[in-house]
């Protein structure tokens, strides 16, 4: 007994002094303040709300009198959620809808945005919270390392699909949470997936700062729009966030005990993407990043201009977008006697490299064509593997090409 108290005394005192030297005492953090109707008719996506910064954020929105749509994986805990959000946002408030989505399943992603585009007239802010962290070694549904996966490629979608309504629904948000962690990575284009080494720290890092650079690009391309996008870091929160990480049992009361001490709570955590939500002070503004709702300075690497345009045109071959300027009419494919031009100059790769698919467009497979199929637009996507959608049952047809990786 008096060896497993003198164990929890160091192990305690060496988490309390890490922590101090980690994160000094933080400031009390001045909870924001706005007219009870200062979203009053407007409708806010957002993602992950069943928990932490998310949801704390959802029970703001619901208080100044917003439509707040919680997009969320767990649908039973975000039922209970919604419930205590509108017990704690008194008598006149806004409206809650729950919708399911999975961002570890590019599938799930699609079937929101399609209900989201069918059934809402317009769409005024999107706030793509949710995340992963530090997570073992996973995949998703499409073949993604998890963390890159959730926390990147799956809002990335999102975003890209509603874009059309967010345009229609003008002057209109997007808000990126991303995190001051962004400093310890770097974009590993020569394996994203991290199939050859994998350290969960990095990767989270690697995803914050993917993060970052796909808020950079997205700034750009909606330059001449009234649509915005900002991103922010919160600081560090007591959310569930750290789930994954190991923490020795008898360390665990003095690390919560430091947590109090140390981290901001979700609503505090909430106040930077509630400012960038509501803000009048920040109309117009667009591809920055904010901490404590101010403008923050970021290391050379978040506002690299390249490195971002790189990414983005990656991860549209990833999540398998097709690109208006990515069509062109091509030569008749492998197997086909007519055939004009070599695989490669037709697939934009080796030969290889090429995979075919036709099943997500659902539609007829031309007879001539050669190759292997995946099924739907998942699989070998994961793996950076070139894909060819093939959308008529014809050999001289319009077909996206997607180029290498």
């Amino acid at each position: 007994m008096a060896t497993a108290v003198i164990i929890a005394a160091v192990v305690g005192g060496g988490v309390l002094l890490l922590m101090r030297r980690l994160f000094p005492r933080r400031k009390a953090v001045k909870l924001l303040q706005y007219p009870t109707d200062t979203m009053r008719g407007k409708t806010v996506i957002v993602t992950g709300a069943n928990s932490g910064i998310g949801k704390a954020l959802a029970g703001e929105l619901l208080k100044l009198r917003a439509r707040v749509i919680m997009a969320c994986r767990d649908l039973r805990s975000a039922e209970d959620v919604a419930q205590d959000l509108k017990s704690r946002a008194g008598p006149e408030q806004g409206e809650v809808v729950i919708k399911h989505l999975d961002l570890a399943s590019l599938r799930s992603v699609r079937n929101f945005c399609e209900e989201i585009n069918k059934e809402e007239p317009k769409i005024d802010v999107l706030v793509n919270n949710a995340g992963i962290y530090q997570c073992p070694y996973t995949k998703t549904e499409d073949g993604f390392e998890m963390q890159f996966g959730v926390n990147h490629l799956g809002h990335f979608l999102l975003t890209h699909l509603l874009l059309d309504l967010l345009k229609a629904s003008s002057p209109s948000r997007i808000v990126v949470v991303s995190s001051k962690l962004y400093k310890y990575g770097h974009i590993n284009f020569d394996d994203l997936n991290s199939e050859g080494n994998y350290n969960k720290a990095f990767c989270y890092s690697q995803s914050k700062l993917a993060n970052l650079l796909f808020t950079l690009e997205l700034a750009h391309q909606l330059e001449g729009t009234a649509v915005t996008v900002n991103a922010l870091t919160p600081g560090m929160v007591r959310t569930r966030l750290g789930r994954h990480v190991r923490i020795p049992l008898l360390a665990k009361p003095l690390f919560h005990l430091a947590s109090l001490v140390f981290l901001k709570s979700p609503l505090e955590g909430a106040q930077t993407p509630l400012y960038l939500a509501c803000s009048p002070e920040v109309e117009g503004v667009s591809g920055k990043c904010f901490a404590n709702c101010e403008e923050e300075e970021l290391m050379a690497k978040a506002t690299d201009k390249q490195a971002a345009k790189k990414l983005w045109d990656i991860s549209r071959r990833m999540v398998g977008l097709a690109d208006s300027e990515g069509f062109r009419k091509a030569g008749p494919l492998s197997g086909c006697p007519s055939l004009k031009a070599p695989k490669s100059q037709i697939f934009g790769c080796k030969e290889e490299e090429a995979v075919e698919s036709v099943a997500a467009a659902g539609l007829p497979l031309c007879g001539h064509l050669q190759g292997p199929l995946i099924e739907g637009l998942g699989g070998a996507i994961g793996t950076g593997v070139n894909v060819l959608c093939a959308l008529a049952s014809s050999c001289n047809v319009a077909l996206p090409v997607f180029g290498a990786p």
